[in-house]
């Protein structure tokens, strides 16, 4: 909430008398995931079970953990809690414009190529600049996609990648993708899959799959921490 300039974090701002977060679950709730597990920040996990989950009924809600000073470092311990699932959607708690509509297309995009991320393409001019930050190239805009969650993958996968980050001390790693792309065992594919129920929104999938595997064990991870 810092960068809004409020006092609580932005997933807990209350719209049309609803907490930002809330619309979120409401709609992994009524998606196809098994499990949410809900990942909150130090101290907030009495007031995340009473004032959100219980209140608002929320029955996917299998666990909440708290999470770590970083945003990687509370992804991680939410990978972990997860334990045994096969798949693991992370999403972010304040992004609240998913529908089930779109959490089911991404069930059906990581059953299929094993890790696929929700993105927009870039509409803004981008420039590289130097380190006087004078410009010195401008990407074409066309091959450039805004990242977004959820970030799908199989969920042994993610875990040792992020276990292999964490070890390394790498702290530059700014999603999940990035992780995946630097630390998993897959190379690489970036692909177009669809136009999505929301203006604009697209599937990037990336690292094709090998086997069609069924959803059950599908997780979703919260990632309510800045």
């Amino acid at each position: 909430g810092s960068r809004m300039h409020m006092d609580i974090q932005k997933q807990y701002a209350t719209i049309l008398g609803k907490p930002v977060i809330a619309y979120t679950l409401d709609a992994f709730e009524a998606s196809q995931v098994d499990d949410i597990i809900l990942v909150v920040g130090e101290g907030e996990i009495p007031f995340a079970r009473k004032q959100i989950v219980d209140h608002f009924g929320y029955t996917k809600v299998s666990q909440i953990v708290t999470g770590g000073k970083e945003r990687y470092e509370s992804v991680y311990k939410g990978l972990c809690a997860a334990k045994d699932s096969t798949y693991a959607l992370i999403h972010d708690g304040a992004r609240a414009f998913i529908t089930p509509e779109l959490i089911a297309q991404c069930i059906r995009d990581v059953i299929a190529y094993d890790a696929c991320v929700m993105a927009v393409p870039v509409k803004d001019t981008i420039k590289i600049v130097d380190e006087e930050q004078y410009s010195v190239s401008t990407p074409d805009r066309k091959v450039m996609w805004q990242m977004q969650t959820p970030q799908c993958f199989r969920l042994p996968e993610i875990r040792e990648a992020y276990r292999r980050m964490l070890e390394s001390g790498d702290n530059t790693m700014t999603d999940d993708a990035m992780v995946m792309e630097k630390y998993g065992s897959r190379r690489l594919l970036v692909c177009i899959a669809i136009t999505a129920l929301v203006s604009g929104l697209v599937q990037v999938l990336l690292f094709p799959g090998a086997a069609l595997l069924g959803a059950s064990g599908i997780v979703f991870m919260m990632i309510v921490l800045s």
